[in-house]
């Protein structure tokens, strides 16, 4: 097996994981929303920003809490599978828009109390991105960010490993598209304007059956199906075969974890 890989684009990377992101990616805990809602008194009346939306897996579940809104997204397939999944669920408060952390100072967005941002910061220049949103963010609110947490912040399920050797004979052991900065977040945005930062974590166990591990899997940036091209197919049925030989069940727990990093002014 060798590990080169095709070409792509950005745009062709994350467009190639549409089709698994909103339905593999885990949600967030409940008590992070629970969270913001009492912190920020949200009642239905306020104007948030997702930036950085993809198909609005936050956004989705942060509508309800709030009068609108705006999603952001570079991508163009991201944008259209949230507004499918609103339309699905009834949402009618969601303004999609595309764009990026670049072009934020010239989308007019307008006063937000709060800009949330998922699986998306480490992407941008987070100083700049910061003091963009000076600018928008109303007085009393706040940058918050949603992650699983750092890198080795828990303990991998046994599982992952099956996943990282059955990737690694096709991809090679770099996490090609994956990008993890040294600093963490929240010493970035201690020298933001944002600089008073509060930091919040929940557990929670989900079990997978072997479809749904596949599908986070090809979620990923750094095992897109555009990353893998034409070894999709073998790839998908080699890791089946062996994440079955691992747990015969088909039942696949992991911790997952969610952390809340909540920036707002001095």
């Amino acid at each position: 097996m060798t590990s080169s890989t095709p070409s792509y684009t950005p745009g062709e990377l994350f467009a190639s994981t549409v089709p698994y992101y909103a339905a593999f990616r885990p949600r967030y805990a409940p008590e992070f929303y629970t969270l913001l809602a009492e912190r920020f008194g949200l009642d239905g009346t306020q104007r948030t920003l997702d930036l950085g939306a993809g198909p609005g897996i936050i956004a989705l579940d942060l509508a309800p809490l709030v009068g609108e809104v705006i999603a952001v997204d570079p991508e163009k397939g991201m944008l259209e599978e949230g507004r499918r999944l609103a339309a699905e669920h009834g949402i009618t408060n969601i303004t999609w828009r595309a764009g990026d952390s670049t072009t934020l100072p010239t989308l007019s967005i307008g006063p937000v109390l709060l800009t949330v941002m998922g699986a998306a910061y480490h992407w941008m220049d987070r100083d700049r991105v910061a003091r963009d949103l000076d600018r928008i963010i109303e007085p009393g609110g706040a940058i918050v960010l949603a992650s699983r947490g750092a890198p080795g912040d828990l303990e991998p399920a046994p599982w992952r490993q099956v996943v990282d050797e059955v990737r690694t004979r096709y991809l090679g052991p770099e996490r090609r598209a994956c990008s993890h900065p040294k600093e963490r977040h929240q010493d970035v945005l201690a020298r933001s304007p944002f600089s008073r930062v509060d930091t919040a974590r929940w557990d929670h166990t989900l079990t997978r059956t072997v479809d749904e591990v596949l599908g986070w899997v090809f979620s990923l940036s750094y095992s897109s199906p555009a990353q893998l091209g034409g070894k999709k197919d073998a790839f998908e049925q080699d890791l089946r075969a062996a994440l079955l030989a691992f747990a015969p069940s088909g039942r696949f727990d992991e911790v997952i974890h969610t952390e809340a990093v909540i920036a707002t002014r001095p």
